[in-house]
C-alpha cells in the first residue's frame, strides 16, 4: 500500500524535473545563442577548452580576484613605487626644432601660464629654436587619491581580451556607436572597427577604451548624445582630433604614457588642464596611473578627483563590463621572463643600418620598446627598396595591415598573449599573410614608409608580451644575434653591444639617423 501510494508522486516528481531541466537547458541555449557574440574573436568561433599548450598556459595565468558573486574587496595596495624627487629649484632649458610650449611645461610639470609669466612671452605659440628658458619650480598641492581603478592586465591589450567580441557588445547597447561611420586612411570603418585598430595598434584595453568614451560622451549606450561629444567623443577639443578615431587613438597614447611612466619610476606628479600640480600616490599600480594621467589632461583638479575615483570612470565601466579585478592577470610579466632566442630582421650578407635606438612601440606614449633599421642603399627619404626585413623567430602571422606586421612567437594565434613582435613599416607590395607560419629568417617584407609617421624607408623592431610593450632599454634585454640593446636615457639614442664572438670584430655599433660605419650592420 504504501508503496503503491508513492509511486504517482514518485512519478509527477520524475516529470517535473525533466520539465524543469527541459526548460533550464532551454534557457541556457537561448543565453549562449545572444552571449556568444560577445565570446568570438572577429566573428571567428572559439574553441570551448584551449587548444595548444601555450593557450593552457595563458588561461593558467589568470588570477581571478574574487569567486563569482562573492563579496567585492577593495584591492590590495601596492608596495610604495620610488618615485623621482619633485625638482624644487629653477631649471633651464634651450628650445629644440618641434618644441612646442605646452610639451615643455608636460615634461618638467608646470603649467604654460607658469612659463608664459617666467619668461615674459608676448606669444606662447612663437618659441624659436636655441632661446634658453627658464623653468620655475613646481608647486604642488595635496596627494592624489590612492583608489585603484583597474588592474594593469585591463589597461593593455592582453589575455583576457581574446574572447572579448568588440561588435558584439556594441551592438548590444544599442548607442550613437552602434551606427557610426568614419573614413580612417581613406577606407571607411565602423565604430567597432575603429575600437579595434586604436585597440591593436596601441596595445590597450578595448574594454577601457569603451569605458572612456561612454564615461566621457556617452557614445556607448545613448543613441543621441550631445552635438560637442559628436565632434569631441573623448572630451578633448582640438580640431586637429575631430572624430572618433582621433580622439580615441589620443586617448590611448595617454593611457599608454602614465602606464609606461609609472612603469620605470618616471613620474611623480599629474599636470592637470588647470595648472594645478598633484603628486602621485605611491601605493597605486600602473594602469590606474594610465587612467590619471588620461584625466589629468582633460580636468581640472575637482573633476579630475571625481573622474579617478569609485564614483567616476570606475563605476561607468562596472556598469558595463563588472568589477574590472574580476579580468585581472597577475602577474602580467611572470618573475623572472625572459625573451626567447631573436636574429635580426636582415639576411645575411646584407649591409643595413642601425638607425634608431629606444623609442616608442607606438606613437610617443608608449614603452620605449622599438628599435629602427634602414636598408642597403645611399637614397634619402620614402623610397622603394627591394631588401628583405625577415622573421626573428618561429612564428604564425596574426595580422598584415596599414603597414603593420605581428609575428606571434607562442603559436596560439593570438597577439593578446605570449611573446609577440611587431614589424612596421613593411611595404604592402610582396608582404607576407596572415596565417602563414614563418620560421626565422623567411621573409616578411620590404621596408617602407607605409604606415605611421616615417621619415624614411626602414623597419621598426619592437617586442610585447601578454599586451605589455617590452622596453628596449631595461631589465628584459632586447637581444638580436648577440647584439643587445642599450639606451642612453635620450630618445633613439643607443647602441648595440656583442658580448660574443659571432659579431665578429665590431663589439659596438652606435645609433645614427643615416649611413656611416659606426652603424652598419650585417649578419
Amino acid at each position: 500500500m504504501q508503496m503503491r501510494s508513492l509511486r504517482p508522486n514518485l512519478l509527477f516528481a520524475v516529470a517535473a524535473f525533466a520539465v524543469l531541466f527541459g526548460i533550464l537547458l532551454t534557457c541556457a541555449l537561448a543565453i549562449q545563442k545572444d552571449k556568444a557574440g560577445f565570446f568570438s574573436v572577429s566573428g571567428q568561433e572559439l574553441p570551448l577548452f584551449p587548444t595548444s599548450p601555450a593557450a593552457t598556459a595563458a588561461q593558467e595565468q589568470v588570477v581571478v580576484a574574487r569567486t563569482p558573486r562573492g563579496p567585492i574587496v577593495t584591492p590590495t595596495p601596492d608596495a610604495p613605487h620610488p618615485l623621482p624627487a619633485m625638482r624644487t629649484k629653477t631649471d633651464h632649458y634651450t628650445v629644440q626644432p618641434s618644441d612646442a610650449l605646452g610639451l615643455i611645461a608636460q615634461r618638467y610639470g608646470v603649467s604654460i601660464e607658469q612659463l608664459v609669466e617666467a619668461n615674459s612671452l608676448a606669444n606662447p605659440d612663437i618659441l624659436p629654436v636655441g632661446v634658453v628658458l627658464t623653468i620655475p619650480a613646481p608647486n604642488p598641492g595635496s596627494m592624489g587619491p590612492d583608489f585603484k581603478v583597474l588592474p594593469d592586465s585591463e589597461l593593455v591589450y592582453g589575455p583576457e581580451t581574446t574572447t572579448f567580441d568588440i561588435a558584439g557588445f556594441i551592438q548590444s547597447q544599442g548607442g550613437y556607436l552602434a551606427h557610426y561611420q568614419e573614413e580612417v586612411d581613406k577606407r571607411a570603418l565602423n565604430g567597432a572597427q575603429v575600437v579595434q585598430r586604436v585597440a591593436q595598434d596601441y596595445s590597450v584595453n578595448p574594454r577601457l577604451l569603451l569605458a572612456a568614451l561612454e564615461y566621457q560622451g556617452g557614445w556607448v549606450t545613448n543613441p543621441n548624445p550631445k552635438k560637442a561629444a559628436v565632434d569631441y567623443p573623448m572630451g578633448l577639443r582640438d580640431k586637429k582630433k575631430l572624430g572618433l578615431y582621433h580622439q580615441l587613438a589620443w586617448a590611448a597614447n595617454a593611457l599608454n604614457r602614465g602606464y609606461y611612466l609609472w612603469r620605470v619610476n618616471g613620474v611623480s606628479s599629474w599636470l592637470l588642464s588647470d595648472g594645478s600640480i598633484v603628486p602621485i600616490a605611491p601605493t597605486i599600480n600602473a594602469g590606474t596611473a594610465g587612467v590619471q594621467q588620461l584625466f589629468a589632461l582633460l580636468y581640472d583638479q575637482s573633476k579630475w578627483t571625481e573622474a579617478v575615483s569609485e564614483k567616476g570612470m570606475s563605476a561607468t565601466y562596472n556598469a558595463l563590463f563588472g568589477y574590472p579585478f574580476d579580468y585581472a592577470v597577475e602577474p602580467l610579466l611572470p618573475p623572472g621572463l625572459t625573451q626567447p632566442k631573436l636574429q635580426l630582421p636582415i639576411e645575411p650578407g646584407t649591409d643595413w643600418a642601425f638607425t634608431g635606438g629606444p623609442h616608442p612601440g607606438w606613437d610617443d606614449g608608449s614603452a620605449w620598446a622599438a628599435l629602427d633599421f634602414a636598408p642597403p642603399g645611399d637614397a634619402l627619404g620614402c623610397v622603394l627598396s627591394d631588401a628583405w626585413v625577415v622573421a626573428v623567430a618561429d612564428g604564425p602571422i596574426t595580422r598584415a595591415k596599414n603597414g603593420a606586421v605581428i609575428q606571434d612567437l607562442d603559436g596560439d594565434g593570438f597577439e593578446q598573449t605570449g611573446w609577440v613582435i611587431l614589424y612596421m613599416h613593411v611595404d604592402t607590395r610582396e608582404r607576407v599573410q596572415p596565417g602563414t607560419f614563418l620560421k626565422a629568417g623567411q621573409r616578411i617584407g620590404h621596408p617602407s614608409c607605409e604606415g605611421g609617421v616615417s621619415t624614411g624607408t626602414h623597419t621598426h623592431l619592437a617586442r610585447r608580451y601578454n599586451g605589455e610593450w617590452i622596453p628596449a632599454d631595461q631589465d628584459i634585454p632586447f637581444v638580436l644575434d648577440g647584439w643587445v640593446s642599450r639606451g642612453t636615457g635620450r630618445e633613439y639614442d643607443g647602441y648595440l653591444v656583442c658580448g660574443d664572438e659571432s659579431c665578429g670584430a665590431i663589439s659596438t655599433i652606435e645609433a645614427y639617423a643615416g649611413r656611416s660605419p659606426n652603424n652598419s650592420i650585417q649578419r
